[in-house]
């Protein structure tokens, strides 16, 4: 039987043009840099092929390669703009984290104070990424308490610590997906796996959060960070 579409699984030309227009909204020259991307990539091809006396065969490959070329800029300029509606948002950097892609593993709140600075958690092939968000002093201590933890069970790997901002030193949360994937890959697969099962064994901060059964106290408070 045919899928039917609901408002939680809209059709593939549904999420298209919900994204189009979500990214519309940032920014107002996407339509227009997509299409001249598409028309220039066809035109080169199609001149070439009338040069070469093959019109027809590098004309098809022109609009391959233009719908190609349009997809590929209408994806990047999306995400810059997903990225740049959560700029400033609480849990922006673990929104990302969990975007980075195959082969990433993404601990959200490893570490919280009574400010809310939060340090979130990733393990990958780059070895292990922390990233802080709030204020940049909090944050440096923060990240090297967290560092000092995990020494305890995780040795001979590479960990790497960013604070997401504008500031000098920073990591500004456009630019923080591929800052990531800009990192040397050294270890192995296997690796990989091992670091995240000891790393997963200190637990984070909502799981050694005592929480009791039943219904949430109201008046509950966070507990106060390191």
């Amino acid at each position: 039987m045919a899928r039917k579409e609901t408002p939680e699984n809209p059709g593939r030309l549904k999420q298209i043009a919900l994204t189009y227009k979500m990214t519309k909204k940032v920014d107002p020259k996407v339509g227009l840099v997509v299409a001249a991307v598409g028309i220039v990539t066809f035109g080169v091809l199609l001149a070439i092929g009338f040069w070469i006396d093959h019109p027809v065969y590098l004309g098809i490959l022109g609009f391959l390669l233009a719908f190609l070329a349009m997809a590929i800029v209408f994806g990047r300029r999306a995400e810059h703009a997903a990225f740049g509606q959560l700029e400033g948002q609480p849990g922006a950097a673990a929104a990302v984290l969990e975007n980075i892609g195959r082969g990433w593993s993404t601990t959200p709140a490893v570490a919280m104070n009574r400010s809310q600075d939060v340090v979130h958690r990733a393990v990958g092939k780059a070895g292990i990424v922390l990233v802080g968000e709030g204020n940049p002093n909090r944050v440096k201590g923060l990240l090297a308490a967290e560092k000092k933890r995990m020494a305890r069970i995780v040795t001979d790997v590479p960990v790497h610590d960013f604070i997401v901002g504008d500031g000098e030193g920073q990591v500004p949360i456009k630019k923080l997906r591929t800052t990531l994937l800009k990192l040397p890959r050294v270890l192995p697969g296997a690796q990989v796996t091992v670091v995240n099962d000891r790393l997963r064994a200190l637990g984070d901060l909502l799981s050694n959060m005592p929480i009791p059964k039943g219904p949430m106290p109201k008046n509950m408070r966070m507990p106060k960070g390191r």
